[in-house]
């Protein structure tokens, strides 16, 4: 079978590294190694590092930030995980992840691993992939099934202000004077990776473009957690059904949005309320009872 068989694509702070965790527990599913790949994100419009150069590809080997103060102790860390426990499928994992030349061939040897089980990956950044880039990689790989994860717009933007809050502190901390800052730049169109992973409106148009019926499933966070939504996920990959682990993941540090700030947010993002509402025939639940 052609593999991978589906991919997860966002969007970003909607739940998708605790979907990643519960698939790579799954009896009937296999995932690599490294949760986001990023094979299909060569060609967009982001600045830095490529993912997939050498100094993109061995910080998350070894799974940790960029940079050679900030990996080291972990490289040391997991190098004697593998002299101490070897794993020859993970060490031939890790040898044609970190030293294969990237493209379809190399992005296909990843999944060698799988055997009969349904394998994919999950990278929230694909989500801005272009109609084209979407289009190019089912041209590639068409049978793969594309899932897409969209989380209340206004959590999602608050949870995504926080993260970037943090990383932008010395000290990890996030201040709600420095959240105050990046959500008005973010609603001003300033902040510009924080409104494209934003925008479910443009993503939801380029999938429903690219992508036939029957290989797209979008789905809600908050039912994806509660368990109805993660019972979707299954059906549509072809696996059994599985009980959710209610523990979250990378929720950050905690930071409650003032009333004007809620407000604020949910006018900017009401496009996109109204655009999950079309996709879904209907809006969820959890959202209804915040706008």
């Amino acid at each position: 079978m052609d593999n991978p068989q589906f991919l997860g694509i966002g969007a970003a702070r909607a739940g998708t590294t605790w979907l990643f965790k519960q698939l790579d527990r799954h009896p009937d599913v296999w995932m690599p190694r490294i949760k986001e790949l990023h094979y299909f994100t060569r060609s967009t419009a982001y600045s830095g590092p490529s993912h997939l150069s050498t100094e993109g590809r061995l910080p998350r080997l070894i799974g940790c930030g960029p940079g050679p103060d900030k990996y080291r102790s972990h490289f040391i860390r997991a190098l004697g995980s593998n002299i101490l426990k070897p794993s020859m499928t993970k060490l031939r994992w890790d040898a044609r992840y970190f030293f294969g030349t990237p493209g379809n061939a190399w992005y296909r040897s990843l999944f060698n691993d799988a055997g009969d089980k349904v394998a994919g990956e999950i990278t929230p950044r694909y989500s801005v992939l272009t109609r084209w880039d979407i289009q190019k990689l089912r041209e590639d790989f068409p049978g793969i099934r594309i899932l897409y994860i969209m989380r209340d717009p206004v959590d999602r933007l608050w949870s995504h202000v926080r993260m970037i809050a943090g990383r932008r502190d010395a000290d990890g901390v996030v201040s709600a004077r420095r959240c105050e800052r990046i959500l008005s730049r973010t609603i001003s169109g300033e902040e510009s990776q924080i409104v494209r992973r934003s925008d479910y409106a443009g993503a939801l148009k380029r999938l429903a473009a690219a992508v036939p019926g029957g290989k797209l499933l979008i789905e809600v966070f908050e039912e994806m957690v509660s368990g109805e939504g993660l019972a979707r996920i299954c059906d549509f990959l072809g696996i059994g059904r599985v009980a959710p682990c209610p523990a979250p993941v990378h929720a950050g540090q905690a930071l409650a949005m003032s009333p004007d700030q809620r407000r604020r947010a949910a006018h900017w993002l009401a496009p996109q309320y109204e655009a999950a509402h079309a996709a879904l025939g209907r809006m969820p639940e959890a959202w209804g009872r915040k706008v």
